[in-house]
């Protein structure tokens, strides 16, 4: 049984200025907008940063969950941890098993797509979703992912950054948190290098730090494999997304440079 992640979703005001920072300073490209996310009240865009996903979504009608969270934020934020699992049926037992919510069932097997968003009112720190390829290849590391349509592949751009190695949950109880997500996704809390809990996946990991930010719980940043640091760093200066040579700031979230 294993767990991935691939997406991290970004609530956000203007999805024009979104595309035009994720564009400087990650030098990723846009690979699809998903009409299906109108039903939420919600337009989005996704980027491919090597065979994870950067989505950004932007209310278009009043009172939607995706408003609602963001003001309460104070902001633009981090808004769900989007993972790739084996066995999305286990993951609905295993959520039952917890008393864990499910907030919107993912069944579409007409497009080998089988998951489960769980609720973030349950989950703490944001909502975490689980979802499972179920088409020829769905497994493989980097194969299908429907959220992203069928042809995001031409649109991976890894001259600059190459991958999401992590998820930075904070929280006011970061140790409580880090539980809840291990006993969520069946994995045992491991440390950092430094001493913060972390869930380690296949291939990254969820860290939970202390939310200092006056932001309280939720997702607040990621970390990225990075390629090509000085061009990082120049389109973040370019864009006023700056904060210092380890880290910039998109989206509201903040983004590590490894």
């Amino acid at each position: 049984m294993w767990l991935r992640l691939r997406q991290i979703a970004v609530v956000a005001e203007d999805l024009r200025r979104a595309a035009l920072d994720i564009g400087a300073v990650l030098g990723a490209e846009a690979c699809f907008t998903d009409p299906g996310v109108k039903m939420f009240g919600l337009k989005n865009t996704l980027w491919p940063i090597g065979s994870q996903f950067l989505e950004v979504v932007t209310p278009i009608t009043e009172n939607t969950a995706g408003g609602r969270y963001r003001q309460r934020r104070g902001g633009d934020t981090g808004y769900m941890v989007i993972t790739q699992v084996d066995d999305a049926a286990r993951r609905r037992a295993r959520a039952a098993e917890l008393g864990i919510r499910v907030a919107f069932e993912l069944s579409m097997p007409e497009e080998g797509h089988d998951g489960i968003q769980l609720h973030p009112g349950d989950t703490g720190g944001s909502f975490f979703e689980m979802d499972q390829m179920t088409m020829a290849g769905g497994d493989e590391p980097g194969g299908p992912w429907t959220p992203a349509g069928r042809n995001w592949q031409p649109y991976v751009r890894t001259d600059l950054v190459s991958a999401i190695s992590a998820a930075e949950l904070q929280a006011v109880d970061p140790e409580a948190l880090a539980r809840r997500w291990a006993d969520m996704a069946e994995i045992e809390v491991g440390r950092d290098a430094v001493g913060n809990p972390v869930v380690p996946l296949d291939n990254a990991s969820l860290r939970f730090v202390e939310a200092t930010d006056g932001r309280g719980d939720g997702l607040g940043g990621i970390d990225v494999t990075t390629v090509d640091r000085d061009a990082v760093l120049a389109g973040a200066k370019a864009r006023g997304c700056y904060v210092n040579d380890e880290q910039v700031a998109l989206v509201g979230l903040r983004v590590y440079l490894r």
